[in-house]
């Protein structure tokens, strides 16, 4: 037991700093005991001397490289995941309608190119995240959510965090990711968006206005979504688990309706 829990923890310590500057840093790390054992095996005597005067300054070197990457740690282990989310919030319940909205608003911006960051919380509230924006305590709707982001709106700069049905905040500010493997034509939208779900249990929707874009990040990880239907199922399945038959009814029916939708140049034809 006490081997399979030291294993679980590493493996997660080893997930939270997975394409980081941490990770890059282990790298060095584990490189430099390399090069240490191999001047000890040729018996270079120089160099080996050399490498071990540094060792007892290592520890306070790498803290100071680190101190960022350090924080985020200790805030990931609170989403380590030995107590499925859902089974302890209680406040975090959200309607479909709420659900519906959230999706509409997405997509009506894509296609408007207007830039849009909205954070779905799953677990512990991001108080510090809240903190940082202007409190709202709205109901969520589809209105409100478009009038945010329009340009001309104070608090369209930045995110907004849904709890349930309630728009808390406005204009919050996130962490951004450092992770390489992130897309280079993605800016410091999607780096906030997907940064926020490195350290803390959420789910983002990204809308980008260079490309008319729709993206999920959860977890640090993210894809591209193409349809309302998708987005949905999305949301769906992190903030309540498997899509039951109702909800891939609801998947289907926002599918056929935009399938549905006429195309720009249907919508221009004069009719009579």
């Amino acid at each position: 037991m006490d081997i399979l829990l030291v294993a679980f923890l590493l493996f997660r310590l080893l997930k939270l700093i997975r394409g980081t500057r941490a990770w890059r840093i282990l790298g060095g790390v584990v490189g430099f005991v390399v090069v240490w054992a191999a001047a000890e095996f040729f018996k270079l005597a120089t160099l080996a001397w050399l490498m071990k005067q540094t060792v007892p300054l290592a520890p306070f070197a790498i803290a100071l490289l680190l101190l960022p990457e350090l924080r985020a740690m200790l805030e990931g282990f609170g989403n380590i995941g030995l107590i499925p989310s859902r089974l302890v919030r209680s406040d975090h319940a959200i309607s479909d309608q709420t659900i519906d909205d959230i999706v509409a608003v997405s997509f009506d911006l894509a296609t408007k190119r207007v830039g849009a960051l909205i954070v779905i919380e799953r677990g512990p509230h991001l108080v510090d995240v809240v903190a940082s924006g202007t409190p709202l305590d709205a109901k969520v709707s589809r209105e409100l959510l478009g009038s945010i982001f329009y340009g001309a709106n104070p608090l369209h700069d930045g995110a907004v965090v849904v709890r349930g049905n309630s728009l808390v905040a406005a204009a919050c500010r996130l962490p951004l990711s450092e992770n390489p493997r992130i897309d280079v034509r993605m800016h410091l939208r999607h780096r906030a968006g997907i940064g926020v779900t490195e350290v803390m249990d959420c789910l983002t929707v990204i809308v980008s206005e260079e490309r008319g874009q729709v993206t999920v990040a959860q977890n640090g990880d993210y894809r591209k979504v193409v349809t309302t239907g998708e987005l949905r199922k999305a949301i769906v399945e992190s903030l309540r688990g498997p899509v039951r038959e109702n909800e891939e009814n609801n998947v289907r029916r926002m599918r056929r309706r935009d399938r549905e939708k006429p195309t720009k140049k249907e919508e221009e034809v004069p009719i009579g």
